[in-house]
């Protein structure tokens, strides 16, 4: 049963990671049609931030969460190991990171984003950060 759960919960990482990366690099090409006044781009880029977080992104978080708390169940030892501690508070940022995409969806949505696309390029950075700190930490377990 717990390789079952391990593979469905990667799937789910994958997929929100991909979102993850995806849905900034929206907010980079929304900001730049806003900055040169495209209309139709800004409209087009609306709809696809929207249909990525509610159709991809959080669907693909709650299912991480769901078989990753599943995994934790049928080895809670691990809840005693310090790779997990870190690794769980990297899941806690990530979430974080997640909510604040929805704030930028939402400004955007009402044409209310002042961020340019600069600042995108940045912030579509943290989640890489995360991936390789969770992924080291899940196969090297250090400690």
């Amino acid at each position: 049963m717990y390789l079952w759960v391990k593979a469905i919960h990667l799937m789910a990482v994958v997929t929100w990671f991909a979102a993850l990366f995806y849905l900034p690099r929206l907010y980079v090409y929304h900001a730049t049609a806003r900055d040169n006044g495209d209309d139709q781009a800004m409209a087009y880029f609306k709809t696809m931030e929207r249909k990525l977080y509610r159709g991809i992104m959080t669907p693909s978080m709650i299912a991480v969460l769901l078989f990753g708390g599943w995994m934790l169940y049928l080895v809670p030892e691990w809840f005693s190991q310090g790779w997990m501690h870190v690794k769980l508070a990297l899941v806690v940022l990530l979430i974080g990171y997640h909510h604040v995409c929805l704030i930028y969806l939402k400004q955007f949505a009402q044409d209310r984003c002042t961020k340019g696309h600069v600042f995108f390029r940045w912030f579509n950075e943290a989640p890489v950060i995360a991936l390789v700190g969770i992924i080291l930490l899940a196969v090297v377990k250090p400690f």
